[in-house]
């Protein structure tokens, strides 16, 4: 078995490998990593163009991972996603073949452009890991992780994904633009004619990940960073602002993505800060906000960061923890 800190160097060789390809993007990057690790879905929210596809492939380069791909169209049905029974003329059977959801890291690009009916097939898959049709229930591969994206900007031919979806996704990044100077070196890249492009080599296998992510169950969460997430999560209920605040896998979600967080920093215990970290990516998308404040712009990221900046935070000394 792993030990937290061996969890903390292997991913930091997937973020080095990723980063060769994704330049200038180490916090987007972790967070994504983080998700992965902590046996979560990410989605990613940012505008088209700003290398979401690369990412998705890149990460399943490094960690050896099996890569499908589904362009989600308004015309796609559930049993493009999860495979369909058909019949077989040699045997007279009917036989399941599976989809594309069967494969290890699924790339869902997209996937606000498609019917709620169609996104809803995902939903079993994303919290079972399983696939169950005509009554009959498929096991999906280990690990199985979905990097979905969506385009935050465009709303016709849309279809906002449900709150229920969006709580399955453990946490939401977003990439932004690169700096002029990593934009610079991106463009010099493709400008040095018969250079070959830099490339993801594999880092990690997928026993390895789940090994990884079995390693976090040594990191200690103490009963000061379990309050501290509850009063969190409590908060964002109390909200004015916010008619639904986090559930209870939200809070679950924090915990997770803070332990994978003080892995990657070497530690075997969580202390406020790894909370206060990933605490935005986490919750910001699973509140619900007051109609009118769509129209001001206020998002649920907005409520999380102020949050942070009101709830206490403890001095967590944690019982037999290293540095």
């Amino acid at each position: 078995m792993l030990a937290p800190s061996e969890t903390g160097t292997r991913s930091q060789a997937v973020l080095d490998q990723v980063e060769q390809v994704v330049k200038g993007k180490r916090e987007p990057l972790t967070l994504i990593l983080l998700g992965i690790l902590a046996g979560g879905h990410v989605l990613i929210e940012d505008l088209p163009g700003l290398g979401k596809t690369l990412i998705a492939r890149s990460f399943a380069r490094a960690l050896g991972l099996g890569f499908t791909r589904i362009q989600f169209t308004p015309d796609l049905l559930p049993g493009d996603v999860t495979g369909a029974p058909f019949y077989d003329q040699r045997t007279g059977e009917l036989v399941f073949r599976p989809g594309p959801v069967f494969t290890q890291l699924l790339l869902a690009d997209e996937i606000n452009r498609t019917p709620p009916k169609t996104q809803a097939a995902l939903l079993e898959a994303m919290a079972e890991n399983q696939v169950t049709v005509d009554g009959i229930t498929h096991l999906l591969p280990q690990p199985f992780v979905v990097l979905a994206t969506d385009n935050p900007i465009e709303y016709e031919g849309t279809y906002p994904l449900p709150e229920a979806q969006l709580d399955r996704f453990l946490l939401r990044a977003r990439i932004g633009y690169p700096e002029p100077a990593d934009e610079r070196t991106l463009m010099q890249l493709h400008a040095q004619l018969g250079t070959p492009p830099p490339t993801v080599d594999p880092v990690a296998s997928p026993g390895e990940l789940l090994a990884m992510r079995a390693s976090l169950d040594a990191v200690e969460a103490d009963d000061d960073v379990l309050g501290y997430i509850v009063r969190l999560v409590a908060a964002t209920r109390a909200h004015p602002k916010v008619t639904v605040g986090a559930s209870p896998r939200g809070s679950l979600a924090v915990l997770r993505l803070a332990r994978a967080h003080a892995a990657l920093a070497g530690r075997d215990f969580v202390i406020a800060e790894d909370v206060k970290d990933v605490a935005v990516a986490a919750l910001g998308h699973r509140l619900l906000l007051e109609p009118e404040l769509w129209v001001r712009r206020i998002t649920g990221d907005q409520i999380v960061a102020e949050l942070l900046d009101t709830v206490p935070t403890p001095s967590v000394v944690p019982r037999g923890g290293t540095t």
